[in-house]
């Protein structure tokens, strides 16, 4: 599962058994709230979740910003509530790979998606 945090809407996407095909799932408002990570929490069980990357938003330069640094306390509160392993990921260019094919209602949980794809490509390029 991938998680691309915003403190208002968090997009989610789920891939295939396999690992291979990202899907968007949706949006969690207010994911950072106790409501917010139940139903994550949820979405975890209901989808079989083995791992949970959460988007690390990274300036152009590599550098971390606000919005990183609060993606890294969510992915925080998010280890401390989930029963599966929680990794950032850089997601630079999701958001906007995601507004070329996306609505702006489906937006957050299509970054999830590009996310997903981008972290599943890299782990099955890395060596084992």
């Amino acid at each position: 599962m991938a998680l691309d945090y915003g403190s208002t809407r968090t997009g989610v996407a789920v891939s295939d058994p396999t690992g291979t095909i990202a899907r968007p799932l949706g949006v969690v408002e207010r994911a950072h709230t106790e409501t917010g990570l139940a139903e994550l929490q949820g979405l975890v069980a209901s989808e079989d979740v083995e791992k949970v990357v959460v988007g690390l938003p990274l300036t152009l330069r590599g550098e971390r910003g606000e919005q990183a640094r609060a993606s890294e306390e969510f992915a925080k509160r998010l280890r401390k509530t989930l029963s599966v392993p929680v990794v950032l990921f850089d997601e630079r260019f999701t958001t906007d790979l995601a507004q070329q094919t996306a609505s702006d209602t489906e937006l957050d949980a299509r970054a999830a998606a590009h996310l997903l794809s981008s972290f599943l490509a890299w782990s099955s390029a890395a060596p084992a």
